[in-house]
């Protein structure tokens, strides 16, 4: 006979009541709490789990360090990115005032130039800018900025603080175009420094330069010899600079030798002129000739 198994299955078996393990977990804790303020006796235990679970914490925490790190590193770059670009500003601005200082101390000291010129001159002058070259590519002009209205005349000298730049040739009632010395057309008296010996400089095809024409093949010319305007033409003033004799081809199978000349004041680079008064125009006027008196006729019975 099979004897039926009536103990209630492990679900419904019943220990201690609720309020029984209640009781009893809490005097627990209360004991292990007074007994680790007391006695440490948890302080091993929790070096332990700390040492134990210290790599599982690192792992764990690693994802968030790399996202608040890569999040540092890209506001550093940009921040690093933004400063660069400022600094660029700043730089360029900068080399922009260097440039315009430097361009304004040059320009200074040219106007200085002009200004202890002028005392020196002994013909009325006044100071000019230089536009802009004049649009024909085949001759060597520029434009300023003074004319009829001005006092401007044809012929006028244009000189700066380095010598003599050329003449006007146009005048327009507030520019004028002026010729330069370089120009092929162009053509000054000049005199030699050194030798006191008059002759004319012209200008040369390349309009980069002058050169001295019908001197004779043994000319007591030099090279570094100084040229200044020799004044006999009536529209330049004695004693202005004009050029600076560089080279000499004394040919022997030519009568005439071939001198090349730099001018002194460089046109390529001038801004500021004064444009001076023709001499000529200074000069006391010619007396007129009284006309002569007609031959009275002879007396009839006159003896001759």
């Amino acid at each position: 006979m099979v004897m039926l198994d009536r103990t209630p299955p492990p679900f419904f078996r019943q220990g201690p009541s609720a309020l029984t393990r209640l009781t009893f977990f809490a005097a627990l804790a209360l004991f292990l709490m007074v007994a680790d303020t007391r006695f440490k006796i948890t302080q091993p235990v929790r070096a332990v789990m700390a040492t134990v679970l210290q790599p599982v914490e690192r792992i764990l925490w690693a994802p968030v360090d790399v996202w608040q790190t890569g999040g540092e590193y890209l506001k550093g770059l940009q921040a690093a990115l933004a400063s660069e670009s400022q600094a660029r500003r700043e730089l360029s601005e900068q080399a922009a005032r260097s440039a315009g200082v430097e361009q304004l101390k040059h320009e200074n000291a040219r106007l200085r130039a002009l200004l202890e010129l002028r005392p020196g001159l002994t013909v009325r002058s006044q100071a000019s800018e230089v536009l802009y070259d004049a649009p024909d590519p085949y001759s060597r002009k520029v434009i300023i900025d003074r004319g009829a209205q001005h006092g401007v005349q044809i012929a006028a000298p244009v000189i700066n603080e380095a010598g003599v730049l050329g003449q006007v040739t146009r005048v327009y009632p507030y520019t004028a175009e002026v010729t330069l010395l370089t120009d092929k057309e162009a053509a000054i008296p000049v005199l030699n420094n050194r030798t006191q010996a008059r002759s004319a400089a012209f200008g040369n095809s390349s309009g980069a330069g002058l050169e001295l024409r019908f001197m004779a093949g043994n000319a007591d010319v030099q090279v570094g010899d100084i040229l200044s305007t020799s004044g006999v033409d009536g529209v330049y003033p004695a004693g202005l600079p004009v050029a600076k004799v560089v080279t000499i081809d004394r040919r022997v199978d030519a009568g005439f030798a071939r001198i090349a000349l730099a001018p002194l004041a460089q046109p390529d680079s001038v801004r500021h002129v004064l444009v001076l008064e023709p001499v000529g125009l200074q000069m006391p006027a010619k007396p007129e000739t009284a006309p002569a008196e007609p031959a009275k006729p002879a007396r009839k019975g006159s003896r001759k």
